[in-house]
């Protein structure tokens, strides 16, 4: 045989090249299993937070009560002649603050405004407190309201010689609830109106009314 025409044997890279390639593992499609998996329980906790942030935990307005305005002391001389009073009046304030959340609230300070026919005659400090989810809180506060406050109104004598002082009061408190990691601002304004008797020192015709905003 001429050597020219000896068959050229097979290289070893083309008997490789035609063998069937394995079948892939099944590690990769486990694997791209579980991230799937990961990924489906993520998403589903995301928005089980979410449900639950805007039913169950959603920011609820505080509600501010003043339970009762009373009068400790007055002090009052009338100088008819000059058409003067001299007035001092010490009140007792209770304000009840409701959290209505799930979650505990945590109240700035605040204050209480003590008005006579529309001016401020009196301001009481409400403190700093943390309120409990679905918690009341009531806050004892007393004013001494001094003559000179008075004396800028022109109608205190006719009012102080009738024995009778129309006054209002105006409660503010602000604070922030935790949902979830967001922390939301809160506030609600009470106020109350009211007549106080310098006779018997008596508060009666009280009138109050509660404004929440988030």
């Amino acid at each position: 045989m001429d050597p020219e025409e000896a068959p050229i044997a097979p290289s070893a890279a083309a008997g490789q090249a035609d063998k069937p390639k394995p079948p892939k593992s099944g590690r990769s499609h486990r694997k791209r299993n579980i991230c799937i998996g990961i990924l489906v329980s993520i998403v589903a906790i995301v928005l089980l937070i979410v449900i639950l942030a805007l039913t169950v935990f959603k920011a609820k307005d505080p509600k501010t009560t003043i339970n009762s305005i009373t009068v400790q002391d007055v002090s009052i001389a009338l100088d008819s002649a000059r058409m003067r009073v001299n007035l001092n009046i010490t009140l007792d304030v209770n304000v009840g603050i409701k959290n209505p959340n799930k979650v505990s609230m945590k109240l700035k300070k605040g204050n209480a405004d003590i008005m006579y026919r529309g001016d401020t005659v009196g301001v009481v400090p409400i403190p700093v407190a943390k309120i409990s989810a679905d918690k009341t809180t009531a806050l004892n506060m007393t004013v001494t309201i001094l003559a000179n406050r008075f004396l800028s109104n022109p109608q205190l004598f006719s009012d102080a010689t009738a024995g009778s002082m129309p006054m209002s009061t105006m409660a503010k408190v602000s604070g922030k609830v935790n949902i979830v990691g967001i922390k939301i601002s809160v506030s609600a304004t009470s106020t109350c109106h009211f007549t106080v008797f310098l006779g018997n020192r008596t508060v009666s015709d009280q009138d109050c009314k509660t404004k929440a905003k988030i």
